[in-house]
């Protein structure tokens, strides 16, 4: 059976990686090998979409799809080019620390008029104005998840009057109610900032509709570090120019934003290039996260965030 291991990090680079494999470093240029030979594929991380994909139907042996994002829908689209039993993981807690950073620092940006403040330094203005703080605030975060959490762990020492936590379904956890989704109507109209940080699903898709924003309350904030089309742009184009609502955005749709999309000059709107998992955070993470699955699958052990299996 085929041990060959295709991964976008040099291998001698990772230290604790388990004997037994064959590891080769491909970062989507020439194969390293036969495709065929490869059992384990970690997916080369912020490359075009093409580069991920081109070699899946050519990896006859394939056991292991690796990826090193926490979203896997770019994956889960093209599952028609791999064979059946393979399974997909994805890095859930690889990027839950860069993420939830960006996240607070597209709260905090916003909320405080950095963008305008930083136009003015651009123009030689000493211009002050009063902001909105984040302490005091009613934070909503949609998609609970490992990501949702770690935000909460940032919101913490900034003096939030409350989060508000909803999942796809309800729980409680040590810190509180999870709502489910279903309640998020009667949640949105309390929230003075909302956070985006669930999945791309088909649940998920278009979800933050006209509806959705219409529910908000005058002047909140709406933060996506989730994914582009979980929000639909055409309602939020709306709510924005008419100044009613802000947002800053890691995500967009389309993604990348074109030159000249009427996002780019929307009053009151935080854009960033989706840039919520690459951090110096994020290399030691995926290192363990790798060293750990591999160790699991030379072991015959149970590997970790399995989000489906192939033809199953």
């Amino acid at each position: 059976m085929t041990q060959d291991v295709w991964m976008p990090i040099p291998p001698e680079e990772i230290k604790g990686l388990p004997e037994g494999l064959d590891y080769s470093f491909w970062d989507g240029g020439a194969f390293p090998g036969d495709p065929a030979d490869c059992a384990v594929y970690v997916v080369p991380y912020m490359k075009p979409l093409e580069v991920r994909t081109r070699p899946l139907e050519r990896m006859t042996g394939l056991r292991v799809i690796q990826t090193l994002t926490a979203g896997v829908d770019d994956i889960t689209a093209n599952l028609s080019l791999v064979a059946p039993g393979v399974q997909l993981c994805n890095a859930r807690g690889v990027h839950d620390t860069s993420t939830a950073e960006l996240a607070l620092t597209l709260t905090l940006a916003s909320l405080r008029g950095i963008p305008g403040f930083v136009r003015a330094q651009e123009e030689g203005r000493w211009q002050g104005e009063f902001r909105p703080a984040l302490a005091d605030r009613n934070v909503l975060i949609l998609g609970y998840g490992a990501i949702g959490s770690a935000i909460e762990d940032r919101l913490a020492p900034f003096e939030v009057e409350r989060v508000t936590r909803v999942a796809r379904s309800g729980r409680t956890t040590a810190r509180g109610v999870v709502h489910p989704l279903t309640e998020l109507p009667q949640l949105l109209p309390e929230a003075d900032v909302v956070i985006l940080a669930t999945p791309l699903t088909d649940e998920t898709r278009g979800l933050v509709d006209a509806a959705f924003l219409a529910r908000m309350k005058d002047g909140a904030l709406l933060v996506n570090i989730a994914r582009g089309p979980v929000v639909d742009t055409d309602a939020l184009l709306s709510e924005v120019e008419s100044g009613r609502l802000t947002a800053a955005l890691d995500v967009t749709d389309p993604e990348p934003l074109p030159p000249g999309h009427p996002l780019w000059r929307a009053p009151g709107v935080l854009i960033t290039p989706h840039v919520g998992g690459p951090s110096s955070a994020f290399r030691p993470r995926a290192e363990r996260l790798l060293v750990d699955q591999l160790t699991r699958f030379v072991n015959h052990e149970p590997l970790r965030h399995v989000v489906l299996t192939t033809g199953a």
